[in-house]
């Protein structure tokens, strides 16, 4: 088992320790904070100044003869607590230089503030307590550096193995001695190590995760999930993440980050080499689903059983999504050859599922839920009827308000759901362009129109509906009928207008009334 990654920096503890030193703890250990003679000790400094804090950095031990102690009302206590403020990790007193002993009023002081005191004794110079430190420092650094060369030697070498990328993970934990995870760009776990997490830290991991691919950023952060620390970093570039890779540690020193930096390009690379094949393997589905269109279905089926497993069975169901995102491809293609098949269609994706699976029915809800994309479904039919059924399904998405829109609903939606086409829709936005242009100029004209024929053309009920006076109600309808150039008191004209209100997209989609 490779070593885990050395310790921090040399601390007091390890220098009061050093036997050829021969310095004395004075301070009772049981009167200090927990941990603070295990605090890294960054250089050792002397000074005999009153106040030698604007030349302290935090980290450093200071050593101390006691000359500005020797004035008649020496300040003990003010001197202790700017050396704590400033975060001065220890004091030592160099004994028998201009008096004896330790005065016990720097000893009170001392263990009032929490600051550990020990003694110098005169036969062992300043210098050399400065000098024990700085090698112990040296030697930490070059050990870290061994550390991270070796580390980065032994990643380097499980990424040559077949399974490259999730061998190049192990060995990160097992380096790091920490717990490592990488999820794909869906949120799902692809690999982890040593051992799967407490649920509640992995359901907070998870949400972490999810949060992190959703803003879509390239980037690095730290956080405590379910109380246990981790460092997340993100793969891929901004506007296209391919996944997260966390490490059960935030704890992580330039040489960790470099050994990690190592392993985060390798998963990127790795993930670069899998989105070719992911393209691949994407032109490859849209030239079946052309076969399968054109009817050659036994031929499909042969090629589709060696690489996912079989078509779904008969009956079929077709759904038409609104987009085709690589987090959506994923999760289609973890449910590939499971009652499922899809492929790139249109702006979004075709997803064939089996009309008697019930798991494969879910799907559409699934996907909707979870990226938020706008689903159609066909009704059952066969694979024969493939090329009916997707024109079903897209017709539904057409019609649908948002999430999954289902053939059977849209079919009972009345007859502008039959006379729903693409002429229909252009005739119907070339009607209503005057009124879009005079409210894009900051206009309510479409929204009030279409609430008042809600609402039977009545000027109270409407007024009510938006929170306006009836007044406004009757000049804003009075506006939309100049602008539309038609005279709104007749039925015909208004059916004529609510007609092509419904079959709007602009209005469908994005009208902020109820319905």
């Amino acid at each position: 088992m490779p070593a885990a990654p050395p310790t921090g920096a040399p601390t007091l503890r390890a220098l009061l320790r050093r036997r050829e030193l021969r310095l004395r703890l004075v301070s009772d250990e049981e009167d200090l904070a927990p941990g603070a003679l295990d605090r890294p000790v960054r250089w050792v400094h002397s000074s005999d100044l009153a106040d030698p804090t604007p030349f302290l950095s935090e980290g450093l031990a200071l050593l101390t003869t006691g000359t500005q102690f020797l004035a008649d009302d020496p300040a003990y206590e003010g001197y202790v607590a700017r050396l704590a403020a400033r975060g001065v990790v220890g004091l030592g007193f160099g004994t028998e230089v201009v008096r004896e002993g330790i005065p016990p009023e720097l000893i009170e002081a001392c263990r009032e503030r929490g600051v550990p005191l020990f003694e110098v004794p005169y036969r062992t110079p300043f210098i050399a307590v400065a000098r024990a430190n700085a090698e112990a420092v040296a030697a930490q650094a070059y050990s870290r550096r061994s550390w991270a060369l070796a580390a980065q030697r032994a990643v380097a070498v499980a990424a040559l193995r077949p399974d490259g990328l999730d061998a190049t993970l192990d060995e990160l934990s097992r380096r790091l001695d920490a717990w490592v995870g990488l999820f794909d760009a869906t949120g799902a776990v692809r690999h982890r190590h040593p051992a799967p997490l407490d649920r509640t830290v992995a359901d907070a991991l998870a949400a972490e995760v999810a949060a992190a691919l959703r803003r879509d950023s390239a980037s690095g952060s730290t956080l405590s999930a379910g109380g246990m620390p981790f460092t997340l970093l993100t793969l891929g570039r901004s506007g296209h993440l391919r996944g997260v890779l966390a490490i059960g540690d935030t704890d992580l020193d330039q040489e960790a980050r470099g050994v990690v930096t190592a392993v985060v390009a390798m998963a990127e690379l790795a993930f670069s080499q899998a989105e070719q094949l992911d393209s691949a393997f994407r032109r490859l589905r849209a030239a079946l689903l052309r076969t399968l269109r054109g009817g050659e279905v036994a031929l499909v089926e042969d090629v589709v059983r060696e690489v996912w497993g079989p078509l779904p069975a008969e009956p079929v169901q077709v759904a038409v999504t609104d987009e085709s995102g690589p987090a959506v491809r994923d999760f289609l293609d973890g449910r590939a050859g499971r009652g499922v098949f899809y492929a790139p269609g249109g702006a979004g994706v075709v997803v064939v599922t089996g009309a008697r699976d019930a798991a494969a029915q879910r799907l559409p809800e699934q996907l909707a839920q979870r990226f938020g994309v706008r689903i159609g479904v066909s009704a059952p039919g066969g694979w024969e009827e493939l090329v009916r059924l997707e024109a079903q399904a897209a017709h539904a998405l057409r019609l649908g308000d948002g999430g999954v829109s289902r053939f059977g609903e849209a079919a009972a939606s009345g007859v502008l759901a039959a006379i729903d086409s693409d002429a229909a829709r252009l005739r119907a936005e070339a009607m209503l362009a005057p009124l879009r242009a005079h409210d894009g100029a900051g206009g309510q004209l479409e929204a009030t129109l279409r609430a008042w024929l809600q609402h039977d053309a009545r000027n109270d009920a409407t007024a009510e509906a938006l929170g306006v006076h009836r007044h406004t109600v009757r000049a804003r309808v009075a506006q939309a009928g100049r602008l539309l150039g038609t005279d709104l008191s007749g039925f015909p004209a208004r059916a004529e207008v609510w007609a092509a209100l419904q079959l709007s997209p602009q209005c469908r989609h994005r009208s902020p009334l109820p319905r």
